[in-house]
């Protein structure tokens, strides 16, 4: 039985990651690492500490026995752009950290990439798995020096490290913080309290995405992988469905004809976005350990607005 530590639990990720590892691995297994605030409905193990202190992070791990770390510290694109500094800091020592926790006590380690570690000269249609990466903010700039430290660090010192592209995530739990893709989470919420939404980025603008029940079972599923069938690690494209907002606001109108949106574009989130790719090819990580999403633009449409009409109606949103 494995012994996980998850590091952010509390975030966008970590609040649906951890809950589904504790199912799976028992609750006592799964160690909820935070920083300001802890993890909310969901019964465990917990630690309150700085990933940003190697030592902090080496003495949870000896404590609890780890032998898997699933590292999502990360500030969010647009956060990360208005100070850059904070963005680099916690992108890269928190990593730093993990990877030599995870050579000390032979951990296997989980650290998240995204879209955003391409950019404009990178093909923006079915962008191949190995292809140009240089990206235009500081969070894109992370997440390739993160994958390319993963992947010295597995070269060099063996440790199993392993991640994903993540495009834009969409989840009915916890609201995002900062992301250029936030919009394809919030236009859910006012559609289902009867707002109209103002839409920051413009008609046309094409961003993978992917639904949270995927999101998470891309993490656990390349973790279980068979090792000796990876031929990439640091990082794998991962997709479920690629549109733009006219074609999510088309989506919501099928439920709610009445629904509402204008367009008033944020420029800074339109030019991140334009250096990202329209649509990511993910045959990779389907030939190498069986990757296959299970929504698309309408399933994800139908449950996303089931969920939060009903979180609604109870008054939760």
């Amino acid at each position: 039985m494995k012994r996980i530590l998850v590091i952010g639990s509390p975030g966008q990720i970590g609040s649906e990651l951890t809950p589904r590892l504790r199912e799976i691995y028992g609750e006592n297994n799964v160690v909820a690492g935070y920083y300001d605030f802890p993890l909310k409905g969901s019964e465990g193990p917990a630690e309150m500490f700085d990933a940003m202190d190697a030592k902090a992070v080496a003495e949870v791990v000896k404590k609890y026995k780890i032998d898997t770390i699933y590292n999502l510290a990360a500030i969010l694109s647009a956060k990360a752009e208005a100070n850059p500094k904070w963005g680099w800091d916690v992108g890269m020592e928190c990593l730093l950290n993990c990877l030599e926790v995870a050579r000390e006590f032979n951990c296997a380690l989980f650290t998240p990439s995204s879209i955003g570690a391409f950019g404009p000269e990178t093909p923006q249609d079915k962008t191949p798995q190995d292809t140009i990466q240089r990206p235009k903010t500081i969070y894109g700039i992370t997440k390739v020096a993160g994958e390319l430290l993963s992947d010295y660090y597995f070269k060099r010192f063996g440790v199993d490290t392993r991640s994903v592209r993540y495009p834009g995530i969409i989840s009915n739990v916890t609201l995002p913080g900062g992301g250029t893709t936030d919009y394809a989470v919030e236009i859910y919420y006012a559609a289902v309290k009867g707002e109209k939404f103002i839409c920051p980025l413009p008609e046309g603008t094409y961003l993978d995405m992917m639904y949270m029940p995927d999101a998470i079972d891309a993490a656990i599923n390349l973790m279980e992988a068979n090792s000796s069938k990876l031929k990439h690690r640091n990082s794998f494209n991962v997709t479920s469905m690629s549109f733009d907002p006219s074609k999510i606001y088309s989506a919501i109108l099928k439920h709610l004809p009445d629904f509402k949106m204008e367009y008033e574009v944020d420029p800074l989130k339109k030019s991140i976005a334009d250096t990202w790719p329209n649509s990511m090819d993910d045959s990779c990580a389907r030939e190498e350990w069986g990757w296959r999403p299970k929504y698309d633009l309408e399933t994800m449409t139908e449950d996303m607005l089931k969920v939060l009409s009903e979180k609604h109606k109870k008054g939760l949103i």
